[in-house]
Formats: C-alpha cells, structure tokens, sequence
C-alpha cells in the first residue's frame, strides 16, 4: 500500500459512498507500528513531548485516586477513548513528514485550526461518550458495593475473588464503550486533518471499514490495548514512547486503509 503524499481534499459533492477502502490484511498493523516507530526517530522531540503530557496526565489520575477511586476508572477509560483526538499533533507530524516537511511543534498544537468546526463536533461526540461510560462505571460501583468499598490504597484490591460480579461487569460495559468508539474514530480524526470531509462522513468511514474488514481492525484494536495497559505498568512512564508511537502508527493505519475517490464523471452539457 503506497504512503506517497498526494492532495488529500476531497470534493465536497463526492458521496462518502464512493470512497474506496483498501483491503487489508492481519499483517498490516506491524507495517503501521513500523512507520510509527519511523516517524518517532524523526520527530523524537515531538514524540517525547507528547508522550511526557500523556504520562503526566496518567499521574494526574493517581493523585485524584487518594480521594475519588471510581472516577480515576471511568477517567482512565476515557482517557483511553479519546485517544484518537488526543493524538491531533502526532497526525500533524507524520502527515508534515509524509509530505517531506520538517515536523513542528508549534504548528502541531494548532493542528486543529484548520478544522476547527468538524474536529469540534467530533471532539464533542467523545466526550459525551466518555461522560456516559464515567457515569456508567459510577452506576456499577453503586450496585457492586455496599458504598465506595475500602481499597487499602491500591486499585489491585478490585481483583479480589470476592468483586468478580464487578470485574466481569465493568470490563464487559467498558469493552462495549471501547469497540463503540474506536469503530466511529479508528481513521476518522486522521481523516478529518487530511481531507475537507465532515465529522459524520469521516464516522462512517471509519465504521465502515471495521464493518467491511474486521478481522485486521480486531488485531489493530487489540494491538493498541495491549501496548497501552503495558505502558501504563511502570508508573506510566511507558506512555512517553508508547503513546507518541501508535499515535504516528495511527496515521499510517489511516494512510494505508482510506484511498481516493474516484474521479468524477463530467456533467453533460444539455443544447
């Protein structure tokens, strides 16, 4: 699959329907973790500065957790969720890379300026979801506990034997949330920065082509959960290559399943 730079606005009269997906194979998400790591050696000032704000935010979480252990869960979780729009910079890095252009750290914090109105609608869409699924993890400590239960001062306490109603329960509505949101954003805020489409047909995209191609969507998926929960093991520090790296990686996953629409046939003239 070719990551050439090319004009990547679409027309905004093309129907999203038009838009052909690249097949794909259970193969490809090492490719992208390969450019990634690529575009990490490139740029590793940008990297690093992302990855060190992705770190501090997972300290953030254990300072909140002294005193509101259920809201670090659902605010882990949504951190997680909102990765994709989190990782707004690393596109606009790899994307100034793809093109032959020196990455920017100025430029890629205002990344968003250029879709300012799309990114926000879509921004907005996951933070209501992540209000949802922090709402809902509230809702199954309250039916798991008696109270906000006793954790001694580790979130480890959670796995006892004892609490496997709340384990299953919690995981299970977390996975709904994660499948839900990573099938709507997996290419679509990638898609949003390169290409003038709007915040729903960029959703679409990207439901279709975990719809159309599941099997390697399910390895990517699975790929970036297993990446980040071991990031997040050593105090989080993982995080600072982790993190800057499936967000370069995530790029190509868009460069390389989203292609060109076709061109468009000229309108006949009536005499």
């Amino acid at each position: 699959m070719d990551d050439t730079p090319r004009d990547a606005e679409q027309r905004p009269h093309d129907s999203i329907l038009d838009l052909p997906l690249r097949p794909l194979s259970a193969l490809d998400p090492l490719r992208w973790l390969r450019l990634g790591w690529r575009d990490f050696m490139r740029a590793p000032g940008i990297g690093l500065f992302y990855g060190a704000c992705f770190a501090a935010m997972g300290w953030v979480l254990l300072w909140t957790y002294r005193s509101a252990p259920a809201w670090v869960l659902a605010l882990s979780a949504g951190f997680l969720l909102t990765g994709p729009f989190l990782c707004l910079g690393l596109y606009d890095a790899s994307r100034r890379l793809e093109q032959g252009d020196k990455p920017d750290l100025g430029a890629s914090l205002i990344a968003w300026e250029s879709r300012a109105g799309t990114m926000a609608i879509f921004g907005g869409v996951l933070l209501i979801l992540e209000m949802i699924w922090g709402r809902a993890s509230l809702i199954i400590f309250a039916v798991s506990f008696d109270g906000m239960p006793d954790l001694g001062g580790s979130l480890m306490t959670l796995l006892a034997p004892e609490n496997l109603g709340f384990i299953v329960a919690y995981l299970g509505v977390g996975a709904l949330f994660a499948g839900l949101i990573f099938a709507v954003s997996v290419v679509s805020i990638p898609m949003i920065l390169d290409r003038s489409v709007d915040a729903v047909s960029a959703g679409l995209t990207s439901l279709r082509l975990c719809l159309t191609q599941p099997w390697p969507m399910l390895v990517w998926g699975a790929t970036i959960t297993v990446l980040v929960v071991l990031a997040l093991l050593p105090g989080f520090l993982g995080l600072l290559i982790v993190g800057p790296v499936l967000g370069h990686a995530s790029w190509h996953a868009y460069r390389g399943a989203v292609g060109e629409a076709p061109p468009r046939a000229p309108e006949a003239t009536v005499t």
